[in-house]
């Protein structure tokens, strides 16, 4: 199975009146790059999420958003803080001294204060907590992966019928060089007989000629190379897996032969034919780089 490397996924996991919500998507990229953004009192599970992750990504920049709910009211309880509010105290009124201003501090205005009154949980059980954001997790990780295989198909489709028509294009090139040295080797006879007018061709000489344009023109070597290479790009796709980088290498090198049968053509038919498979070539290139 071919996998995008763009999807996404969500999943919610609830026990009582706990609730966690993971939401997750992913671009493009060469390795595993993975962001979590994850309450801070649940910081230390981040490894452990992590970890899960891997099981299901192996390539993509992967952003994971945790979110945490807790209903049960008597969870929770008001700790204020003495020491820190007579902190507050004695600077509201060194400020008030030192300016000569009205001293007009009040229980309120320091319960205002940053974290004079802070909301404190009671201790829950790690185990019991982790079972329930990894269940949400990996709910979010297995509607993230077939979001990315039902994109992953499309491309593979999409891929294979750019690789056929480059095969038959291939196959044009391969029919089309006979002809070229042939029309190549008319020209030149008509051009001997007209410069020699009445005198005796050399057919000799005219023969080298035609295999010294021949050899220079010649690509079989790498429409050979060229057409190993899209067969085998073909049996990768079909095989699947995570093949984008075996994929990205493979359309390297055929480029590299479409290049070299570009810069060896001397017929206006070549030519385009060439340039229609390096423009194929690009498209293809473009659509692994979103290939896990």
């Amino acid at each position: 199975m071919i996998k995008s490397m763009t999807g996404f996924g969500r999943c919610e996991s609830h026990q009582g009146d706990r609730k966690f919500t993971v939401e997750m998507k992913a671009v493009n990229h060469r390795y595993f790059d993975v962001s979590i953004k994850i309450p801070k009192k649940f910081g230390f599970f981040e490894a452990s999420v992590r970890n899960v992750l891997k099981e299901y990504v192996q390539r993509g920049k992967l952003d994971v958003f945790v979110t945490y709910e807790d209903f049960t009211e008597e969870k929770a309880s008001l700790k204020y803080n003495e020491h820190l509010a007579a902190e507050y105290l004695k600077y509201y009124r060194q400020m008030a001294a030192e300016f000569g201003i009205e001293d007009d501090i009040r229980a309120s205005t320091l319960g205002r204060c940053p974290e004079v009154f802070q909301m404190e949980e009671q201790d829950v059980d790690e185990n019991e907590i982790w079972t329930l954001l990894e269940q949400a997790v990996r709910g979010a990780c297995s509607q993230f992966v077939t979001s990315r295989e039902k994109e992953g198909e499309a491309l593979r489709t999409n891929l294979l019928d750019k690789l056929e028509g480059m095969l038959e294009n291939v196959a044009l090139i391969e029919k089309r060089y006979p002809q070229i040295i042939a029309e190549y080797r008319l020209k030149l006879e008509d051009k001997v007989k007209e410069l020699l007018a009445d005198a005796k061709m050399d057919e000799g000489r005219v023969a080298a000629e035609v295999v010294l344009f021949a050899d220079k023109i010649c690509t079989d070597e790498e429409t050979v190379r060229l057409r190993s290479h899209i067969e085998t790009m073909i049996e990768v796709l079909k095989a699947g897996g995570a093949v984008g980088r075996k994929l990205d290498f493979i359309a390297q090198e055929m480029n590299r032969e479409a290049n070299t049968i570009l810069s060896k053509a001397n017929d206006l038919e070549t030519s385009n034919i060439a340039i229609e498979l390096k423009t194929d070539i690009e498209k293809v290139r473009e659509q692994i780089q979103n290939i896990e």
